[in-house]
């Protein structure tokens, strides 16, 4: 029989914290640190009321704690099935959804949660013209009526000017709810591919390390395809290719696909 030494595991008991830990992290993934567990961000994933929290590494913008929150508000819609619109009503397998994304990602998470096997999204790039939002910004289906013409109360629009203050915070407090209830939706071998260009590749990282977890990137030198700006050897200086950012909900059950 060999020897026990006190580095054996056989010699220590489980380490509580260390589970413990790691079973807060799985949930509620933003609320873990290097440093431990924020309080603060873990009080409001639960509900909560939290004031403003001190400075800690990562992301921080403003209007991110109530982005957070707008993850955890109840959506006020249902779906909707539309027989008379579809095709193969009684016999296709597939579905398209129609309305705000962010109140449909709501509305899924009572039947997909933990069921999705890969999610693909590909958000404005925010150049500008292809973000457009109401002065008044909220996310809702009363809010998403407006915006495709379906009421007429006509709101004032407005574009996310890069001279604007609010250029990269309006960006990542419409992403960061989504992104949560994306990740919520994912399998534990699920996957998150998003598409971006070098505007918001670097907020969106930063986001999507807070959500899913640094150690839970897919593509840690960036997936990169070109763009139509591609050119052929060195003769200036050209932007040429985009980004597709890969994460997984638990990168060590998918690795093996991209390692």
């Amino acid at each position: 029989m060999k020897p026990l030494t006190a580095n054996d595991a056989e010699t220590k008991s489980p380490d509580q914290v260390a589970e413990n830990l790691a079973k807060l992290k799985a949930m509620f993934p933003e609320a873990v640190t290097e440093n431990g567990v924020n309080v603060d961000v873990l009080k409001q994933l639960l509900g909560q009321t939290v004031t403003d929290v001190e400075e800690k590494f990562g992301l921080n913008w403003h209007g991110k704690r109530k982005a957070r929150q707008l993850a955890l508000t109840p959506s006020t819609g249902t779906l909707r099935p539309c027989p008379e619109d579809s095709v193969a009503w009684d016999t296709t397998r597939n579905l398209m959804i129609e309305g705000d994304n962010l109140e449909v990602l709501k509305l899924l998470q009572k039947s997909y949660a933990g069921k999705v096997k890969l999610i693909y999204i590909d958000p404005p790039y925010n150049t500008g013209g292809d973000f457009v939002y109401p002065d008044d910004f909220q996310d809702n289906i009363k809010n998403y009526l407006e915006i495709t013409g379906q009421t007429g109360e006509g709101k004032k629009l407005s574009s996310n000017m890069e001279a604007s203050g609010r250029f990269h915070t309006e960006w990542l407090n419409m992403m960061l709810p989504r992104l949560k209830l994306a990740r919520n939706l994912l399998k534990e071998d699920g996957v998150l591919f998003i598409s971006i260009d070098d505007r918001e590749e670097s907020n969106a990282r930063a986001a999507l390390d807070e959500v899913f977890g640094y150690e839970n990137r897919l593509d840690r030198g960036a997936l990169i395809w070109p763009n139509k700006g591609s050119t052929k050897g060195f003769r200036k200086v050209v932007k040429n290719h985009e980004y597709i950012l890969a994460y997984g909900k638990n990168a060590d059950k998918v690795a093996s696909l991209f390692f």
